[in-house]
């Protein structure tokens, strides 16, 4: 229930970051959340893979990851009202806001700009994606062609996935596979891809020139058969905050400072894949997500209580993929997300990513229970430069 004289606070966008920052935010009590989501369920983005190979559902129920007194609206939010203070929401409904935590997250589509992309290509990036990506593969005929579009962690654990349930699956890299990764973690990557019947096709004639409804037409001229093509090249991002007249980056992602305050305005703070601190965004990833959402969380704390936010400070450890249910690569990083040649590999290491997997779900229920319990790792590099003193704008 709302109190009132409380601070509002609207999080958009119930992914890893937002609820994250959702729950995070019960740090005080007189604060009013509401989070607002266009779907019912938390998705676990993480395992969309396995949505789309029918052995995973992939969505977890609000209640068991909402802390008490977190208001959730089912809703799309169409526009930052900045000179209102208002959220404006599809349904035609408008939140009142004191501070606005935006974690939109990121979109995975088929591009436009490759011909035949958007109409013949499935991506994966969203629940409603898969759904129809798995119906479109239960349809198929077992020893019909799939094609994988992209070679980073997307596209290798859905390759792989589809290949160990007996689909003929080939994997168009456009580049070199699983770029992220160290030289051995690749090599083993690829062994396993190999051993399991996934026809890897790397280099840079392999970028995809055109996707029709029975086949993909590669750079070098070469033209494959596909019955079924998957694209997971890339991301994006939502269009709100251009639509609230707020500065991003190219890619769309709003610009904040290092504070994770919007360069526009003070009472909007971001989280997640959406957001650009300094310019300088981190990659996309749960990894990063959920404790920028809590550090998000902080700032905005901050600016209640009067007392100056903190910048970002966070480190990456490596990046996972998994192959099939019984394998992974769980390739080691420097805290600035390089990799090193060091990586966990085989059934230890899906026992690994597993393990990952479930912890982000985990973690969030645990700072639903316990508010400020989010841990993660700090002392990575970020650019030596103050807060930006955005303006706070105040109701007309």
């Amino acid at each position: 229930m709302s109190q009132q004289n409380a601070t509002n606070v609207v999080v958009i966008g119930g992914g890893y970051a937002g609820t994250t920052a959702a729950n995070h935010l019960r740090l005080r009590a007189d604060v009013n959340i509401t989070l607002v989501n266009p779907r019912p369920r938390f998705v676990e983005r993480i395992r969309l893979h396995q949505h789309v190979a029918g052995n995973y559902d992939a969505t977890v129920d609000y209640g068991s990851l909402l802390g008490e007194g977190v208001s959730l609206v089912v809703d799309n939010a169409e526009r930052i009202d900045t000179a209102a203070r208002k959220v404006r929401l599809a349904s035609g409904e408008a939140l009142d806001y004191d501070y606005v935590v935006y974690a939109v997250g990121s979109t995975g589509v088929a591009p436009s700009a490759v011909p035949g992309a958007s109409e013949y290509a499935y991506p994966i990036g969203e629940l409603e994606y898969a759904q129809r990506l798995r119906t479109a593969l239960d349809e198929l005929h077992p020893d019909a062609a799939v094609t994988v579009v992209g070679a980073g962690l997307t596209g290798i654990e859905t390759a792989a996935e589809l290949a160990e349930q007996g689909h003929a699956v080939t994997l168009v890299c456009g580049g070199a596979l699983a770029p992220t990764m160290s030289e051995p973690g690749r090599r083993s990557t690829a062994k396993w891809l190999t051993k399991h019947g996934v026809t890897v096709l790397d280099g840079p004639d392999t970028v995809v020139t055109e996707v029709t409804s029975g086949s993909v037409l590669l750079a070098s001229g070469r033209r494959l058969l596909s019955s079924l093509t998957i694209w997971t090249a890339g991301f994006g991002v939502p269009e709100l905050a251009a639509r609230s007249g707020l500065r991003t980056d190219k890619l769309g992602r709003l610009l904040t400072d290092e504070t994770l305050t919007s360069i526009d305005d003070a009472r909007v703070v971001a989280a997640g894949d959406a957001a650009a601190p300094s310019g300088r965004p981190l990659r996309m990833s749960c990894q990063a997500a959920g404790p920028l959402g809590a550090q998000a969380a902080n700032t905005v704390l901050s600016r209640i209580a009067g007392t100056p936010p903190a910048g970002i400070d966070q480190a990456f450890v490596g990046s996972c993929v998994s192959l099939g249910r019984r394998a992974a690569t769980v390739q080691l990083a420097r805290k600035d997300d390089t990799s090193v040649n060091y990586y966990i590999g085989g059934r230890l290491g899906a026992s690994l990513k597993e393990a990952i997997c479930k912890g982000t779900v985990w973690g969030i229920r645990r700072e639903a229970r316990k508010p400020g319990s989010t841990i993660w790792f700090k002392g990575g590099k970020r650019p030596e430069q103050p807060a930006v003193a955005a303006k706070v704008v105040t109701k007309q």
